[in-house]
């Protein structure tokens, strides 16, 4: 079907509107203009056009409307709870329908080590029970690292990082069915390489949580 030029027109300036109110509303209104403007469609583009991120994950898994607000108000609980989990071990922010969770590799990880930090074990046993309370959500885990080093070595890192977390959160009891890992080396930087600040934001591990088919369901329902 050809579009007119009006047409693309209207779409484009709703977009821009749609976009910059958004900016003043709270999570669960965010959900829910989403599905009314148009449904998960709208949410698997920007999903896309966020590139291969946890937010364009959790983006791209939205449902919007009455569905997605009450998705919403279930991620509003699991964050407060992951907030008392980790403490300042993570900044965890809420991102359209889900949660996304970002550590600091240096927290993590010892350097140039996948192994994971014995000061931070304490932290994901809480957030494991978190995860396994709200068990009807999925997560991506990715890791990333800064540009020092070849391509080649900083990807390998990078999946072996996000790998020893999923490995962790599998021992601790959370379904290896619920999470996918991805290695991104030293793609999609939050901060500039040339500075050692920089270089820190950028090794990070990135978890996205997310609804799953049932909860999406129980949402439609109105069973939570």
């Amino acid at each position: 079907m050809k579009l007119s030029k009006k047409y693309i027109g209207a779409l484009l300036i709703s977009g821009m509107v749609f976009s910059t109110s958004c900016n003043s509303w709270n999570n669960t209104a965010k959900g829910g203009a989403i599905g009314a403007g148009s449904g998960a469609a709208l949410g698997g583009i920007i999903g896309k056009k966020s590139g291969n991120t946890a937010e364009g994950a959790i983006l791209g898994a939205a449902i919007g409307g009455v569905t997605g607000a009450a998705i919403g108000r279930y991620m509003d609980k699991q964050k407060e709870d992951i907030e008392k989990d980790l403490g300042n071990s993570a900044d965890v922010q809420r991102v359209g329908e889900g949660i996304l969770v970002t550590f600091e590799s240096g927290i993590l990880f010892g350097f140039d080590s996948d192994d994971l930090n014995a000061e931070v074990k304490h932290e994901l046993d809480n957030f494991s029970e978190t995860l396994r309370e709200y068990s009807e959500t999925d997560l991506v885990i990715q890791g990333y690292t800064d540009s020092v080093g070849s391509e080649d070595y900083n990807l390998d890192l990078s999946k072996e990082r996000a790998q020893s977390v999923q490995n962790y959160l599998s021992g601790l009891g959370i379904e290896t069915g619920r999470m996918m890992v991805e290695g991104l080396g030293e793609s999609n930087p939050v901060a500039s390489n040339d500075t050692p600040e920089g270089r820190e934001k950028n090794r990070r591990v990135e978890i996205a949580i997310f609804a799953n088919d049932e909860l999406k369901q129980k949402a439609e329902t109105g069973e939570i």
